[in-house]
């Protein structure tokens, strides 16, 4: 879409936006804690940890597979929490892992739309599974793309904690990607604040930067088929001693075999 139309049409979305969400999120489904344990293996079935954040996968009763994510040293007191929860469940977007619930019992824990295929990374580093085709990882960085545009451009104030990994990253029946590190609190270095204001106006600086980067690594992963996590900068430096121009037959995922398109 051209920026100028953008730029046009963005406060009149925002406008609606603000209309649409002006009452308050008064239900929420609360899960038992119990229920939750039962359904993460005791909390064992890790998907992906950080400081401040540790992210299960939970199997319950009824057959679904879905996301819990705890939340570490939230020290912001109850209303503060509500109120980011009250934040989270106004999102709607395609390529959003959906809230559906929360427990605050014993921990703090958000219940999180179905993953039934899990996260991006099993597909890329588990040799039991199918790998993905070229078409499927392309698909792929679009959908974290249109994510990003919805989460910086047409929601205000922007949300301005957002995450993007291949642990974090999780695939529906589809193959569609759901970002699912996104608001609440920081989660370590991988996280990125946003500024209040329009992406499209301000977004040269440092913050968008390291958005680009992180989105950057994530299509390196993608062509390379190796997981970077916590050792980002080992991948890029791996690309720059192999002089990614000259050498990207190197580089490719044997596993993509000749469904790259030329």
């Amino acid at each position: 879409m051209d920026h100028r139309l953008i730029r046009k049409l963005r406060p009149r979305l925002l406008a609606w936006l603000r209309r649409s969400r002006s009452g308050r999120v008064l239900f929420m489904k609360r899960f038992p804690y119990k229920d939750i344990k039962r359904a993460t293996d005791g909390f064992q079935s890790i998907m992906y940890t950080t400081s401040h954040i540790a992210a299960y996968k939970a199997r319950f009763q009824d057959g679904g597979v879905v996301l819990i994510k705890e939340m570490r040293d939230y020290d912001q007191g109850k209303d503060a929490f509500y109120r980011e929860v009250q934040l989270l469940g106004r999102l709607h977007h395609r390529h959003l892992l959906a809230l559906k619930g929360l427990s605050t019992g014993h921990r703090r824990l958000l219940v999180f739309d179905n993953i039934e295929r899990g996260s991006l990374k099993e597909h890329l580093t588990d040799p039991i599974r199918t790998p993905l085709d070229w078409k499927t990882r392309l698909q792929i960085v679009i959908g974290v793309v249109a994510a990003l545009e919805y989460l910086l451009l047409f929601n205000e104030p922007p949300m301005y904690h957002v995450s993007i990994s291949s642990s974090s990253i999780m695939l529906d029946e589809n193959f569609n990607a759901k970002l699912s590190d996104v608001g609440l609190q920081s989660s370590g270095e991988n996280y990125v604040t946003v500024p209040h204001t329009s992406c499209a106006k301000d977004c040269m600086g440092q913050e968008c930067g390291n958005i680009m980067f992180q989105l950057g690594v994530l299509i390196l992963e993608l062509i390379t088929g190796q997981s970077s996590d916590d050792r980002a900068a080992d991948l890029v430096q791996w690309i720059r001693e192999y002089r990614f121009c000259s050498s990207i037959h190197k580089m490719l995922d044997p596993d993509l075999g000749t469904s790259v398109s030329p």
